[in-house]
């Protein structure tokens, strides 16, 4: 029998977003920024990051090419389910998409997120989003936000193959001694500090997940490499304390300790976004050549065939508790399986409570 995603009769793709041409930078920045105050000469400064790849970030493209993927590995595995795609900050903007969906007749929808990790940009303000996007359409399906998958083994075994291969491309006299850098998104103190429901969940399920896959490299290669988690993309204010090291300023101390290589490891992000082909392609591969440090940067899940057969096992893991059976939650490392809802209070909005979806 074909696998049974009831009570499910779609699955929504939600993402970020990003501009799609030069003259879509500023507004898309205008979008992300909202509320915050940010002079728009300060907006045109950070979309000079866009304009060096033509003003286009590449996550449209690279959600384009995960939707085929996964409609493709639903279709192949008996699944007919329509996928719809919605974004926060720019088209097809969630409201949007929700529309079409209650014209198309849905009526509950399963939503995958694509970040990974607890924290509040990176889980309760998509929840905040969803929900303001229901209000907005009239006959809106219900929507349920599948769980964290930061350690499921379809995330975490792209990530591992990943640090292999670019291990294997390192210079055969440094291998064995690279660092392995964990990269992912800077995000303030306060928020770390609030994220999950009893604080400091972002860092843990990061350091949880480098943890797996240095073992599983070591496993591999009989090599225990020297490993650390660090942050790119800061954006704050000056005076507000963010997570560090920034990974140039680990890759400057790598070089003084004399660490024979490094591997950059994106290790916060599902496929290669802005952070990723800026932030370590451009800007901390010049810090490495700079410094004479050999480095790679290992590769996203992105459209690996068992991320997106992740995806699948989350959906019908969800459709089975919600039909009352008993399952089994596939993960790795020590925190094991999330929750389905988030618990109340969880990854606090620090401007102050706002009504989410998907929660308890």
């Amino acid at each position: 029998m074909p696998p049974d995603a009831a009570p499910y009769d779609a699955l929504l793709l939600v993402s970020f977003g990003g501009p799609e041409a030069p003259e879509d930078v500023v507004p898309f920045l205008e979008n992300v920024t909202r509320g915050r105050g940010i002079p728009r000469e300060r907006l045109e400064q950070v979309g000079e990051h866009y304009f060096l790849f033509g003003g286009k970030s590449p996550i449209n493209d690279q959600n384009r090419a995960f939707l085929t993927g996964l409609r493709a590995d639903l279709a192949e595995s008996g699944l007919d389910l329509p996928v719809y795609w919605g974004n926060r900050n720019w088209d097809p903007y969630l409201a949007d998409t929700l529309a079409q969906m209650a014209a198309d007749g849905v009526t509950r929808a399963a939503c995958f997120v694509t970040s990974a990790y607890s924290s509040y940009s990176s889980c309760r303000q998509y929840r905040e989003n969803l929900y303001d996007a229901v209000q907005d359409v009239e006959g809106a399906p219900r929507l349920d936000k599948l769980r964290h998958y930061f350690n499921h083994p379809g995330f975490v075994e792209p990530v591992v193959d990943g640090v292999l291969a670019a291990l294997a491309d390192l210079p055969e006299d440094v291998r064995d001694g690279a660092h392995l850098a964990f990269v992912t998104h800077s995000i303030p103190l306060s928020m770390n500090d609030a994220s999950g429901p009893d604080g400091g969940a972002y860092v843990a399920q990061h350091l949880d997940v480098a943890a797996t896959v240095v073992a599983r490299i070591e496993e591999e290669t009989g090599r225990a490499h020297p490993h650390e988690l660090v942050f790119c993309s800061r954006s704050g204010a000056p005076h507000v304390p963010w997570l560090e090291p920034d990974v140039n300023d680990h890759l400057e101390a790598l070089h003084e300790a004399g660490a024979p290589a490094v591997v950059m490891v994106p290790v916060g992000f599902v496929s290669d976004h802005m952070e990723v082909i800026y932030d370590l392609d451009t800007e901390a591969a010049a810090t490495a050549e700079r410094l004479g440090l050999p480095a790679r940067r290992s590769a996203t899940a992105g459209t690996d065939a068992r991320f997106v057969a992740g995806v699948r096992d989350l959906l019908l893991e969800r459709a089975a508790v919600e039909r009352g059976e008993e399952v089994v939650r596939a993960s790795e490392g020590t925190i094991g399986p999330l929750w389905d809802a988030c618990p109340v209070g969880c990854c606090a909005n620090a401007r102050g409570d706002r009504p989410t979806l998907c929660g308890a």
